[in-house]
């Protein structure tokens, strides 16, 4: 739950009926935006609020609408969490002694094959971002039951998605960034399938710099299917927006959604082809495992790319990634770079972290995007980023906030920026603004004290950030300085 200075994202309800413990209302159309019908599910995100904040008080069997703001707790009561901001089901949610599970809307889908369409994209994200954790948002949902969700690109689908500003047609009004993050119809009402998001909320994936996409869209498709807010602990379907990876559901979101559909059909078993075994004569149902191939010697090798990620710095080579913690490799090192990132092409040509913790490579004209070992995009190209032409050759993450990032190609390079996933301007700079550093790069990565380096060949150059130069001294070799190689007798730079 949130605490102490954290942002409060709840949902918003105000139920017309109330028949079997089950919320069944349409939107009525003379509401304002404070005072939304439960036709659809609202989160409110409040950032201008410090500090826990409470729920009005409201007496537990009303059915009148909640003020939509929260306020700040009394001292007696400063240890609830934030919650949606109208009463609960007074037969489910308040019961006390009964056992707590999920809640129906009172709808369900009659067919289990469910279309999806994307309408508009918010600007924070590319287009294949957002529709990657779209997929990955209704999988959740698919893996425990018999449905399935087929993304089409015309005509009217069973889930439309939009994200959308402000009054949008379902007089539900959006009101900027904060407050109203996105709602939901139900199925059996009006406009059932129907997700909308505040085109103006600050959209993230895996991080909570801002509001997390697939948390959000998880949720509210769970709406879309049927279910109801739950008070089970740590549920997906919990009125309260809580950032967590990974996306999981709890057991009672499991119970709800098979209540509705039914679990997943179980795939009779296949017989397995046994694989050719190196003793003659005699099958057996092994696969044999194909040989690793040998790492590069670090000693003699230049690298694809470097990058300081997680305080660590990772060397990458022909599909192999050395570790070095506090200047030391690490056992287990060099090792696959895909034990960490699944589906990573090989070689890769470039790597860096950004701000949130996100890890993005480059190979060619495409590039990928992880959560820590975890895929969130890719492949994407190059041109979603403003890039044209041949690969990126290395990219630097400057400066202390690690707002800065530069992508290098052939003597030039590119300011980029996270924020806005496009480089500044796609006519590039000359690489001389750098001084000292030669003009065509392998890889580049900076130190926890702010210093650049950027490595070709064998060779690297250390960058002052004050001075705005190559130290002196530089070049120097990568393998004595930061492998214990050997350095050799005679030494030409």
């Amino acid at each position: 739950m949130w605490g102490i200075g954290a942002l409060v994202a709840v949902a918003i309800y105000d139920p017309e009926t109330l028949t079997d413990g089950n919320w069944l209302s349409l939107p009525s159309l003379n509401q304002r935006a404070g005072d939304h019908r439960s036709g659809r599910d609202s989160h409110r995100h409040h950032p201008e609020k410090r500090g826990l904040q409470l729920p009005h008080a409201v007496p537990p069997n009303s059915l009148t609408s909640a003020p939509a703001s929260l306020r700040a707790p009394s001292p007696a009561s400063s240890s609830r969490p934030p919650r949606c901001g109208v009463p609960d089901p007074p037969d489910v949610l308040n019961a006390r002694n009964r056992q707590k599970r999920f809640v129906l809307s009172g709808g369900r889908w009659e067919k289990t094959d469910l279309t999806y369409r994307i309408l508009r994209f918010p600007w924070q994200l590319v287009r294949e971002q957002v529709r990657q954790t779209v997929a990955e948002a209704l999988r959740v949902w698919s893996e425990v039951t018999p449905l399935t969700f087929t993304e089409v690109h015309e005509g009217r689908a069973d889930i439309m998605i939009d994200f959308t500003r402000y009054w949008h047609g379902d007089n539900l009004p959006f009101d900027g960034p904060g407050g109203i993050l996105a709602h939901a119809f139900f199925p059996k009402t009006h406009r059932e399938g129907d997700v909308h998001f505040d085109f103006d909320e600050t959209w993230t994936i895996g991080d909570n710099q801002g509001t997390d996409l697939l948390q959000v869209a998880a949720h509210e498709f769970g709406h879309v299917l049927g279910l109801q807010h739950t008070t089970a602990a740590k549920a997906l379907m919990s009125p309260f927006y809580t950032f967590r990876y990974p996306l999981s559901l709890s057991p009672d979101d499991r119970r709800g959604i098979q209540h509705l559909y039914g679990r997943r059909p179980q795939l009779a078993p296949t017989s397995q082809v046994p694989a050719s075994s190196s003793k003659a004569g005699i099958d057996t149902n092994e696969i044999a495992l194909l040989e690793p191939e040998t790492p590069p010697d670090v000693c003699e090798t230049s690298f694809d790319a470097v990058s300081t990620i997680r305080g660590e710095l990772f060397f990458f080579k022909a599909g192999f990634v050395w570790r070095l913690r506090s200047g030391q490799l690490q056992p287990g090192y060099p090792a696959l770079a895909s034990r960490h990132w699944q589906g990573l092409p090989s070689p890769v040509d470039a790597a860096f972290e950004d701000a949130q913790g996100h890890i993005w490579f480059f190979q060619g004209a495409q590039y990928w995007v992880y959560n820590g070992e975890k895929p969130v995009l890719g492949p994407a190209p190059l041109s979603e980023l403003g890039l044209q032409g041949s690969p990126v050759h290395a990219a630097l993450v400057w400066g202390p906030e690690k707002n800065k990032i530069y992508f290098f190609r052939d003597g030039d390079y590119w300011r980029f920026h996270p924020r806005t996933q496009r480089v500044d301007n796609p006519v590039p700079r000359r690489a001389t603004d750098w001084r000292g550093v030669p003009s065509e790069i392998d890889a580049a990565f900076q130190d926890a004290e702010g210093y650049a380096y950027f490595l070709r060949g064998h060779l690297y150059w250390k960058f002052d950030p004050v001075k705005v130069k190559v130290l002196e001294g530089f070049p120097r070799l990568i393998g004595p300085d930061f492998f214990d190689c050997a350095e050799p007798a005679n030494i030409f730079r």
